[in-house]
């Protein structure tokens, strides 16, 4: 299959799993670095590669402000990337001698691993077992919701990032949601290191791609996805950056496409595929990039990095500046994703990270 070739969706009308799956926790996998091999081989790369590539062919040649239908789903999601939004303006940078890494990422962070206080204690709650129709937040505090389910045989107690996720996941999928709820937290940074890069953003990928795979989200959601979601994710996690001063996790410098994100610029190149004027040799142009960045996920990127960093485009983003001389956006498309697969996906420090559950399983793709 050629590069960028658009991989064939779910089909809308398979069942959501059942509320009996046996979900898990997920956890790490790739332990060293002959250990790469699994991954390369593993359903969970399969997946995922198949999910980025829907995604870029679904946004093609499409502005930001195309129309597109909007669910309740992604409505949920936005409200869910707006909390946290909302817990940055709650949570003030400290005063501190480092310039950058500021502490008060770390109490930002843990309010994902809060504990209700209402919730001193573990209510085992089998995924197999009723499920009461409710929601998190009309509910009263005390009423009986299935705020701890089985996972693995152990009750688990749901910390605010699985209340995130509850606001998404329906009622039913309510075993599925300490699984989904791993890779959310590891979506917005490291709170030891206050770091944030592609790993953490695959892991929001990775995300998106699990509520898929559990139905929460379909076919028909793809450009929303996107356009509404992921774009939604990359401001809150340009606060986050500018808010904390986080460092760039894993970053190559100069020689690396971007400090912080990678996938925009896929999709963002697909959105700008056939475009009847804007050429790559644009991007580097302060007055196109001004008048178009609002349509377009590529453009926005390079105003965010022209707004963060000093001195000649050419010499501070070196990559990006050689990729302006492509001839064409697919071109560049094509490009881009080959690049991913081996600066990001191909990575052992990057992938090292990555967590695997029964979503996105470590065991090769099943042959048909």
């Amino acid at each position: 299959m050629a590069e960028g070739e658009r991989q064939p969706p779910p089909d809308s009308s398979e069942p959501s799993p059942a509320a009996t799956q046996n979900f898990v926790i997920p956890k790490k996998e790739i332990h060293t670095v002959p250990d790469m091999g699994k991954w390369k081989r593993s359903q969970a790369y399969a997946d995922y590669i198949g999910f980025i590539l829907t995604l870029n062919e679904g946004v093609k040649g499409k502005k930001l402000t195309f129309e597109y239908k909007v669910s309740e789903a992604i409505e949920k999601l936005v409200a869910l990337l707006n909390t946290l939004d909302r817990w940055i303006d709650e949570t003030p940078p400290v005063d501190q001698p480092s310039r950058f890494g500021n502490k008060a990422y770390r109490t930002w962070y843990a309010k994902l691993d809060q504990i209700p206080p209402w919730r001193e204690e573990p209510w085992p709650f089998s995924a197999a077992a009723w499920l009461p129709v409710w929601h998190p937040i009309a509910q009263p505090a005390h009423s009986l919701l299935p705020m701890d389910v089985a996972v693995e045989g152990c009750s688990h107690i749901w910390a605010e990032a699985e209340n995130l996720v509850a606001t998404v996941v329906p009622a039913h999928l309510a075993a599925a949601v300490p699984e989904v709820a791993v890779y959310l937290k590891e979506s917005v940074g490291n709170s030891t290191r206050i770091d944030y890069g592609t790993g953490h953003e695959a892991a929001f990928a990775a995300f998106l791609c699990c509520l898929c795979k559990i139905g929460v989200l379909r076919v028909d959601d793809q450009i929303a996805i996107v356009f509404r979601v992921f774009n939604r994710y990359l401001e809150v996690m340009r606060k986050l950056q500018k808010t904390y001063r986080m460092e760039p996790a894993g970053s190559q410098g100069v020689w690396g496409l971007d400090d912080f994100q990678f996938l925009p610029f896929i999709w963002g190149s697909s959105q700008l595929i056939d475009h009847p004027y804007l050429e790559p040799r644009h991007f580097v142009d302060e007055k196109a990039v001004s008048e178009n960045h609002k349509d377009y996920m590529f453009l926005e990127c390079i105003l965010f990095i022209t707004e963060m960093k000093t001195g000649p485009f050419a010499e501070h983003s070196n990559q990006l500046w050689n990729i302006s001389a492509v001839p064409s956006w697919s071109k560049v498309n094509q490009g881009l994703i080959r690049m991913y697969k081996a600066e990001c996906l191909e990575k052992f420090p990057v992938i090292q990270h990555f967590k695997f559950g029964s979503l996105l399983p470590i065991h090769p793709v099943t042959s048909c």
